[in-house]
This record gives structure tokens, sequence and C-alpha cells, in this order.
């Protein structure tokens, strides 16, 4: 599975690598397409830039340098994560086949539109892979169950012994009693 991986994550970042670096030189051919998805994300999140061009090339660098992270192996899932996050509003702004009147301008909207979001499966499963080992989650249960079998085997564990003592204690007292039954005389 290792190969696979080493083969497929370059796969899946090539386009975001070349669509980063070709967003941060030229912003501006994409700058007008982003307007319409500027504005509202501006507003839900006051720390971006107001100026669409400057989104455009923000989202470029993190396409790039997310890109080459999961080219190159680092950091895998956190930037998978991050490439999916910057494809929701290039999806969004660029190929917004609703608005399109001409039929074949819009059959091709919605084609892209579609490969998009099958990138952003791809990235969510990358974001998931724990490359054969198990999750922290996973992780985090099973030390619970074991620790939760621990304390019913350590509960076991003083039961017996309680029961043990107590026998031995007993055997211990017919003990002692033979022997003073056998001093006393019998009639």
């Amino acid at each position: 599975m290792a190969l696979i991986r080493r083969i497929a994550r370059p796969l899946l970042a090539s386009t975001f690598i070349s669509g980063g670096y070709g967003t941060l030189r030229h912003p501006e051919h994409v700058a007008a397409k982003a307007e319409p998805v500027a504005e509202p994300l501006t507003r839900r999140i006051p720390a971006l830039p107001t100026d669409p061009e400057q989104l455009v090339r923000i989202n470029g660098a993190v396409q790039l340098g997310a890109g080459t992270l999961l080219a190159l192996g680092r950091f895998p899932r956190f930037a998978a994560l991050a490439l999916a996050g910057t494809l929701v509003p290039t999806t969004l702004a660029g190929h917004r086949f609703w608005e399109e009147k001409d039929p074949a301008a819009k059959a091709q909207q919605r084609t892209h539109f579609l490969k998009n979001l099958s990138l952003i499966g791809g990235l969510l499963i990358t974001a998931a892979d724990t490359h054969g080992k198990p999750s922290v989650a996973w992780r985090a249960r099973r030390s619970a169950a074991d620790g939760r079998r621990a304390v019913r085997h350590a509960g076991r564990r003083a039961e017996l012994a309680r029961v043990s003592s107590v026998n031995e204690a007993r055997k211990r007292a017919h003990a002692a009693a033979g022997s003073v039954r056998s001093r006393v005389p019998s009639h």
C-alpha cells in the first residue's frame, strides 16, 4: 500500500501545485470569477482581505504549499484537508453552471463542478488515511476498553484473594478447633 500512496499523492497534488502556481503568478485571471464568493466569505471571516485578487493569491499559495506537502508525503492528512478547504470556494466561484445560459457552456461547467467534487472526495479519503495504522480515536477506544477489562480482572482477583484468605482462615480455625478437641478428654 505504501507504493500506491507514493504514486497517488503526487498525482492528486499535481493539479493543485499547477493551479496554485498559475494563480500566484496571474491572480487577475481568476479574480473576477472569485467576486461572487469573495464578499460572502469576507463577511463571515473578517480576518480575510476584501480584495478578490488578494483572496485568490492566498488560495493559490495554500494550494501550492499544501499540494507540495501532499506530493512529498509531508503532513499528508493536514495537506489534504487544506486542499479540500481551498477547493470549496474555488468550485463555487469558478464553476457556476447554474448561471450559464448556453447549453454547451453549462455542460462544461457542470463537468468541472463534478470533477472538483470528486477531487474533494479523494482529498477527504486522503485526509482520513492513517497509513494502515489505527486512528487516534480507535486507539483511545481500545485503551479505554483495555482499562475497563483490567479493572474487572483486578476486581475478580481481589475477590478470589478475599475468598482464598477466608477459606485459609476457616481451615486454620478448624485445625485449631481440632487440636483443642484432641486435648479435651472425651467422656
